[in-house]
C-alpha cells in the first residue's frame, strides 16, 4: 500500500496540471438584463480560418514581410456537434481554456437570408476570442462575425514583462488595413460567399482596435514628427519622416478617405485609442459618414476620455454617439478574467475594473452592439430607438417624480450611464 501511494504520489508531481475549461458567465435572469442581450434566433457555428495578404507587406523598418492573420469566425448555424473551447493564454504567458456557446464547424444554416458581415478587432495586447462574447451574441441574431488574431499584436506574440512594445509599431501600422482585408476574405471566403451580404457590414474595434475602426472608416491618421518618435523609439528625422509617411494614410493603407468600403454601415468604437495624442485628422473626421458609436469610461487612463470625446466631437456622422460608463477606466470590453489571471497584476489587469462587473459591461455592450448594427447595417428602423436614449441612466428623481428607464433596460437596473448624441 505504501508503495502504491508512492507511485501516486510520484505521477501527480511528474503529470502536467490539465487546464481546466471555464463557463465565464452565470446566468442572471432575463428581466434585469438589458433586452437586446438576449440570444437570437439562431444557434451558433464556429471556425478558426487563416487568411494572408495576397503580396509581401511592408514593415516601419522598410522591411517586406508575408504577413497572415488567424480568425475566429461565428455565424448563424445548425445546432449540432461539439461546443467550442477557446484556447489562449495570458499577457504573461498561463495558458486557460473558456467554454463557449457555439458549435465548433457546424454547417451554416439552410436559410435564403443573407448575413451582414461584422469584423472584431483586438487590442494591444490582447487575442481573437477576447471578446467572444460578441461574437456569439452577434451571430446568434444573423450575422456572421470575424474576430482577428492581429499578428504581432496578440498576448502569444509580445513579452509584456521584457519587451512590451516590440509589437506596437505594427499595431500602428496594420490595424485598419487587417480590419480591411479580413472583410474582404470572410465575403469571397467559400464557407461564406453564398449567405454573407455583399453590400453591408459592421466593424467593432477595442482599444487598438478602435485606432484601427477609426481610421478605417475615414478618419485618417496625422501623426506628427514627435508622435512618431514618442511612439517608435526612433530619433533620426530623415527616418521619422520616412516612418510618418508609412502611417499617415487612410482606411487600410489609402491616401485619403476616399477609399473607405461603402460596405461599411456601422463602427462601434469602444475605449479607441489615438484621440489623446490626436494622431487622427481633425478634418478627415468632421467627413467621417459612417455612424459611429463611441463607448468610453470617463476615468479610461489608457485612451484617456477626453481623448474619446474629441474623437466623438469631431466625427462628422450626425448619427454618432457616445456611451459612457461611469466610474470606469479602460477595461471595458474583454471577457471576464479566467481564473489563470488572477495571479498577478499584470494578468488580471487584461480584464477587471474596479468599479464594474464585466458581465454586466459584457451585456450592455450586446445591447448596444445589437441595436447599433440592426439600425445601421440591417435598416431596421425599430432598433434605432434603442440608441435614442439620452442623458443619465441613472433614473434620479426630478420634482419628484421618477424618470423613465432607458428604452430595453429594466426599472432601476441601467445605473451608471450617459448617452449623448450629435443631433
Amino acid at each position: 500500500m505504501k508503495t502504491f501511494t508512492l507511485l501516486v504520489t510520484l505521477l501527480v508531481l511528474v503529470t502536467p496540471q490539465l487546464k481546466a475549461t471555464e463557463n465565464l458567465y452565470k446566468n442572471y435572469p432575463a428581466d434585469i438584463t438589458p433586452e437586446l442581450s438576449d440570444k437570437g434566433e439562431y444557434s451558433v457555428g464556429v471556425t478558426t480560418l487563416s487568411i494572408a495578404y495576397p503580396q509581401p507587406t511592408m514593415t516601419l523598418t522598410g522591411q517586406t514581410v508575408d504577413r497572415a492573420l488567424t480568425l475566429e469566425v461565428w455565424y448563424p448555424a445548425e445546432a449540432e456537434g461539439q461546443l467550442a473551447v477557446y484556447d489562449n493564454e495570458t499577457r504573461s504567458g498561463i495558458p486557460f481554456s473558456i467554454q463557449g456557446t457555439s458549435y465548433r464547424d457546424a454547417d451554416v444554416a439552410a436559410t435564403d437570408a443573407k448575413f451582414p458581415v461584422i469584423v472584431l478587432s483586438h487590442g494591444y495586447t490582447g487575442y481573437r476570442t477576447i471578446m467572444y462574447y460578441l461574437g456569439e451574441h452577434l451571430a446568434s441574431h444573423g450575422y456572421i462575425v470575424a474576430g482577428i488574431d492581429h499578428t504581432d499584436s496578440t498576448n502569444m506574440d509580445v513579452d509584456l514583462i521584457n519587451a512590451p512594445f516590440t509589437g506596437f509599431p505594427s499595431t500602428l501600422l496594420n490595424r485598419s488595413r487587417d480590419q480591411v482585408l479580413t472583410l474582404s476574405s470572410i465575403i469571397e471566403h467559400d464557407k461564406f460567399k453564398q449567405v454573407s451580404d455583399p453590400n453591408s457590414a459592421g466593424l467593432i474595434g477595442y482599444s487598438m482596435g478602435g485606432y484601427g475602426a477609426v481610421n478605417t472608416v475615414g478618419g485618417c491618421f496625422a501623426f506628427s514628427d514627435q508622435a512618431v518618435g514618442a511612439f517608435t523609439g526612433i530619433e533620426d528625422i530623415q527616418t521619422i519622416q520616412a516612418i510618418k509617411g508609412l502611417l499617415n494614410t487612410c482606411a487600410g493603407g489609402n491616401a485619403d478617405a476616399s477609399a473607405v468600403d461603402s460596405r461599411w454601415k456601422a463602427m462601434m468604437a469602444l475605449a479607441p485609442w489615438g484621440g489623446q495624442h490626436r494622431v487622427f485628422s481633425e478634418e478627415a473626421l468632421n467627413q467621417v459618414k459612417v455612424p459611429v458609436l463611441y463607448v468610453a469610461g470617463d476615468h479610461d487612463d489608457v485612451s484617456g476620455y477626453e481623448g474619446m470625446r474629441w474623437l466623438f466631437e469631431s466625427t462628422g456622422n450626425k448619427d454618432s454617439k457616445l456611451l459612457t460608463f461611469i466610474n470606469a477606466r479602460h477595461n471595458i470590453a474583454p471577457h471576464p478574467a479566467p481564473s489563470a489571471a488572477f495571479g498577478n497584476e499584470l494578468d488580471i489587469g487584461h480584464y477587471i475594473e474596479p468599479a464594474w462587473r464585466s458581465q454586466s459591461m459584457n451585456a450592455i455592450n450586446e445591447h448596444f452592439a445589437l441595436a447599433l448594427m440592426n439600425c445601421h447595417v440591417k435598416a431596421q428602423a425599430d432598433f434605432c430607438d434603442y440608441l435614442n436614449v439620452e442623458g443619465n441612466s441613472n433614473q434620479a428623481p426630478v420634482n419628484g417624480e421618477v424618470p423613465e428607464q432607458w428604452k430595453g433596460f429594466d426599472h432601476r437596473y441601467a445605473l451608471g450611464l450617459t448617452m449623448e448624441s450629435k443631433r
